[in-house]
């Protein structure tokens, strides 16, 4: 039984097990008769109990929660401790330390006579809870006391600041105190107003600083970078070391990701040498900070050596080095060092989640996805931050499993731009643009998320793909309104928005306005015109390209050999596939060798495209046989057709689209036995033809056609025109090729099914439903066959119109009777 008295009054008695072990040591409280230490005390009370002083700073030190901090502060009361003014703060600051913000408010307004340090502390404990807004009151409550502000009491109330009325007002208040020159607190006000980027202002408090340390200028370098600043970074920087002050671990670890991000490469490399000469290459900050600047420049060997060399790691080298390898395309490594990184006994954090989820992604492991989701969900981290749940969206649509993205998306509570943004582009991926509107129509109905220029670069293409062209149009005049027009990525997009619309002035136009300095406008423009039919415009572009001085990349080479496959430019062709190699040191990857195959097989040179197959140095894919096989079936090879196909089976077994051309092969030459057996083996594997429909946007909505539709509320009208359309065509010479029926069927149904196919039936709709001579555009899911292809040539003179069809490979405008493609499709 222990007895405490003070001041002559006995408290209730305490049991032994109240206090924590380390209260009840001998070190802290004895209570026996026993010689006493130097470091304890003996005091007598007026009921001649014994009472020894107990070792504050132990205690203190000894109190990691929050349960042992109350009984130490219950046990500091009973002693009559409190009544200390250092105590009762060091009290406050202990339960800050401990996030218990309610507690430090209570000791605060316990204390009857504050000093500064106790104002300090207070308001040093809201700034390190999150409660900015309570920091600056209590600042401007202590400015109404006795007590005055010093050099201690600004720094953390100052980065507490949240706008800019409230910072010019602590502002005032320090010129009132004088200590505008405090080193400390001058730094303070710089990161301050660059944090509100008025650099103007932080830059004239940081050149009328009469002396300034090294956390001066990194302080000003620093809030140059984080703002964007890069260029007046480095020129700070510049102006450092003129004045003979060395940069140190703080200033290189914030000067390196302003060199990645202006491509610096040469600047990195001198601060590499820097950091080498003064001994710096083994400490951790500037170590995780080389190995994100090496990263991000793809040298991911030396990112590697970083990372080796670290004495000492922590979370952010583990998650920088798995970063560093999940940019670039490494996804198996960034794997290994997350096991790796679990072993070392670091446990991982939401950026590391991230960068596992991008890494899965790209490896495709659709297994270790769901892993992941159960880690996070785990940990509930979903309702932690947003980021991670945008990450595993991105994850799962990346893998091709909307749905799962889908349900994920919409239990996302507090959806950021990002989180739309990457549900749209998710949708977009996969081929879905109708979603991919829908979600972005939901977006632009809620109050609280702007579009920005992420959005309009998943939005744009999605209209491009179903050439919804008004939508698109909608889009462009937003773009114009926020002012993104010059923005070299919505620029490309809105050229191959126009372009994949039929509307070659305007694609052209919109190029003429865009920065072209990179290869990325100048890839989207000749790919345009190309699918148009204009392979010598694309050609005159590329060496316009290489006239400003704009280096070509592979994409480039695509896009040629695409325009010249389309407009049967073979030589042409072949010229850009030699220079690409001997010029530009591009190695030819399976996208530009099926563009090849793809340009000698449209030319009907079937067997030169099959020996350059044969010869390839990379091993062919489906894209490579795939054009092979498209070109059999233009030119009625069945032969090599079925050899192609054969090689087909083998790589993508599971595509319908190459049992279908084999099929329509053996229908075109009559061979109606093999049409059944590849038809029969597709049913085997149960395969399902993708069904051929054509769409028509009209008056903000698209009208889908499928071949022989007869449930359209206008059925009745449109095969009435198509009949009408049909005598006059018959007239002016109009023959029906029943070679593209690929049934066995008798004349009279040949007939039928080729004016039921589903480009006629969009055509005739749009004929009816709007002024004569007036544009229309179609766009189709499967290639145009040819029979309609000629049709569509006599309507467009019979209806003195113009009639742009986009079909799955390339652009047709009919305009007096003849198409842009020369009949070469």
């Amino acid at each position: 039984m222990l007895r405490l008295l003070i001041g002559g009054r006995s408290l209730p008695n305490c049991k032994s097990n109240y206090f924590p072990k380390l209260i009840r040591s001998r070190r802290c409280l004895h209570t026996s008769f026993s010689p006493v230490p130097n470091y304890l005390q003996t005091s007598s009370n007026e009921s001649g109990s014994n009472v020894r002083d107990i070792d504050v700073d132990l205690l203190f030190h000894s109190s990691t929660n929050i349960h042992i901090a109350k009984r130490v502060h219950a046990l500091l009361i009973v002693l009559g401790k409190v009544q200390s003014l250092f105590i009762s703060t060091r009290l406050l600051n202990l339960y800050s330390n401990l996030g218990t913000i309610s507690l430090c408010q209570q000791t605060f307004d316990q204390i009857p006579t504050k000093d500064v340090y106790t104002w300090n502390s207070i308001i040093s404990a809201y700034v390190r809870n999150g409660i900015p807004s309570d920091a600056v009151n209590c600042l401007y409550k202590m400015s109404t006391s006795e007590i005055k502000p010093d050099f201690y009491t600004f720094p953390p109330v100052l980065k507490a600041c949240r706008d800019l009325n409230n910072g010019s007002r602590i502002h005032a208040l320090i010129l009132k105190t004088g200590l505008e020159w405090d080193v400390f607190v001058a730094a303070s006000l710089v990161h301050m107003y660059c944090r509100f980027g008025l650099f103007d202002a932080a830059y004239q408090i940081f050149e009328n600083m009469p002396f300034r340390d090294m956390g001066c200028w990194n302080a000003i370098i620093s809030g140059f970078c984080q703002n964007g600043k890069g260029e007046k970074a480095l020129e700070v920087l510049d102006e450092m070391r003129l004045e003979g002050i060395k940069m140190d671990s703080v200033t290189v670890s914030t000067i390196l990701p302003v060199c990645a991000q202006m491509d610096d490469m040469v600047q990195g490399r001198l601060t590499h040498l820097y950091i080498v000469k003064h001994g710096l290459e083994s400490d951790l900050f500037v170590g995780n900070a080389f190995i994100n600047f090496y990263a991000k420049f793809c040298e991911v060997e030396h990112a590697q050596k970083f990372f080796d060399n670290l004495v000492t790691r922590d979370l952010v080298s583990w998650n920088s080095i798995i970063a560093a390898y999940e940019q670039n395309n490494n996804p198996d490594r960034a794997l290994n060092f997350f096991y790796e990184m679990q072993m070392n006994g670091f446990k991982p954090d939401l950026l590391t989640l991230v960068s596992v989820a991008l890494s899965i992604a790209q490896s495709r492991d659709s297994r270790t996805s769901r892993c992941v989701h159960g880690f996070i969900l785990r940990r509930c981290w979903f309702e932690k931050d947003v980021i991670i749940g945008n990450a595993v969206v991105d994850m799962y649509a990346k893998l091709g499993d909307v749905d799962s993205a889908r349900k994920l998306f919409d239990k996302i509570h507090l959806k950021d731009v990002v989180s739309w943004n990457t549900m749209i582009t998710g949708y977009g991926q996969n081929g879905l643009a109708d979603e991919a509107i829908e979600v972005y129509r939901m977006m632009v109905g809620t109050e609280y998320v702007t579009p920005n220029q992420g959005t309009w670069a998943s939005i744009i293409p999605a209209y491009a793909h179903i050439g919804a062209l008004k939508e698109g149009e909608t889009t462009h005049g937003r773009v114009l309104k926020t002012g993104l027009l010059l923005d070299v990525f919505i620029g490309t997009c809105l050229i191959d928005l126009y372009g994949k619309c039929g509307k070659v002035e305007d694609t052209m136009n919109l190029f003429y306005e865009v920065p072209k300095t990179s290869s990325v406008p100048w890839n989207a423009v000749i790919s345009c015109v190309g699918i148009h039919g204009h392979g010598e415009t694309s050609l005159k572009l590329f060496r316009n390209m290489l006239d400003e001085g704009v280096r070509p990349d592979a994409i480039t080479f695509i896009s040629l050999l695409s325009a010249c496959s389309h407009s049967g430019l073979v030589e042409q062709g072949e010229w850009c596939f030699e220079v690409m190699q001997r010029d530009y040191g591009i190695k030819p990857c399976l996208k530009h060798y099926g563009c090849f195959v793809d340009l000698l097989g449209r030319a009907g040179q079937l067997e030169k495209a099959y020996n350059f197959i044969i010869s390839m140095p990379l091993q062919p894919d489906a894209s490579v046989w795939g054009a092979l096989l498209g070109a059999c079936r233009i030119h009625g090879n069945a032969d090599l057709g079925k050899v192609a196909s054969d090689r087909l089976l083998e790589v993508d077994p599971d595509n319908v689209g190459y049992y279908v051309l084999l099929s329509n092969i053996y229908a075109n030459a009559g061979k109606w036995d093999g049409v059944n057996t590849v038809r029969s083996l597709a049913t085997s594997k149960g395969l399902k033809k993708t069904p051929g429909w054509s769409s028509i946007e009209l008056n903000n909505k698209m009208e889908v056609f499928y071949t022989g539709n007869q449930s359209h509320p206008q059925c009745d009208q449109i095969y009435e025109e198509l009949e009408t359309l049909t005598t006059k065509m018959k007239i002016l010479g109009y023959i029906p090729d029943y070679s593209f029926v690929l049934q066995d069927v008798e004349e009279d149904e040949k007939q039928h099914i080729l004016t039921s196919h589903s480009e006629r039936l969009a055509i005739a709709y749009g004929i009816i439903n709007t002024p004569e001579r007036t544009p229309i555009r179609i766009f189709k899911n499967l290639r145009v066959c040819g029979d309609c292809h000629n049709a569509t040539k006599f309507i467009s003179r019979i209806t003195e119109r113009e009639i742009i069809v986009r079909d799955s490979n390339r652009f047709h405008n009919f305009k007096d009777g003849v198409c842009s493609c020369g009949d070469y499709w």
